[in-house]
């Protein structure tokens, strides 16, 4: 019999350069939710919300206020609408790059959150008045003011982008690696199945 050759150095497994396809399924799927819901959403403020006073929400804690964004948090950048899709495809083109290794489950939903947001403000971008490139982001939801008085106005994209952000950072400071591995206070790679494999080896 034929013993397993070792794994390479920061390699978690020999199929880790191989993406996970649980985990390419569920970065789409999460992905897909965020962007319906963020649709769905702008569809039913522009809908209920246009030519209205803001709807107030859980004694004032929240507004629906129905705003179009040509710029970023705080209307930042307004005069260059047309910067910030391109700054998107580049996240999105980044994201199909990590996808073509990815193996961690925790990750996959960051990702996910990170490129359903990106792709629902996108597609206003691109789609919404008052020109292809230089649309205007529909923003509904309001907290602590009914119009941006404390902080900006969002919408669910924003929300996913945040969210999927903060868990990379958390999955980052905690050492887990986008390939499935963890990484040790030393910054190796190390993961469980691996080592008992060669655990295994040595015994033999």
């Amino acid at each position: 019999m034929t013993a397993a050759p070792p794994a390479e150095p920061g390699r978690t497994d020999p199929d880790g350069g191989k993406p996970r396809p649980r985990a390419v399924a569920i970065l789409a799927g999460v992905a897909l939710v965020a962007l319906l819901a963020d649709l769905l959403t702008k569809h039913l403020a522009l809908a209920a919300l246009s030519d209205r006073e803001p709807a107030r929400v859980l004694g004032g804690l929240v507004y629906l206020s129905l705003t179009r964004n040509s710029g970023a948090a705080w209307s930042i950048g307004a005069n260059y609408t047309w910067v910030f899709p391109l700054i998107t495809i580049g996240v999105v083109g980044w994201i199909v790059w990590m996808a073509l290794r990815l193996r961690s489950l925790p990750w996959a939903i960051s990702l996910g959150l990170v490129l359903g947001g990106a792709l629902g403000n996108l597609m206003d971008r691109i789609f919404r008045a008052p020109a292809p490139f230089h649309g205007h982001v529909v923003d509904m939801i309001s907290v602590f003011g009914p119009y941006g008085e404390y902080f900006p106005v969002f919408n669910l994209a924003d929300s996913a982008l945040v969210c999927g952000v903060l868990l990379a950072v958390l999955l980052e400071l905690t050492g887990r690696q986008r390939d499935g591995g963890r990484a040790g206070r030393d910054g190796a790679t190390a993961d469980a199945g691996a080592t008992a494999d060669a655990e295994q080896r040595e015994r033999a």
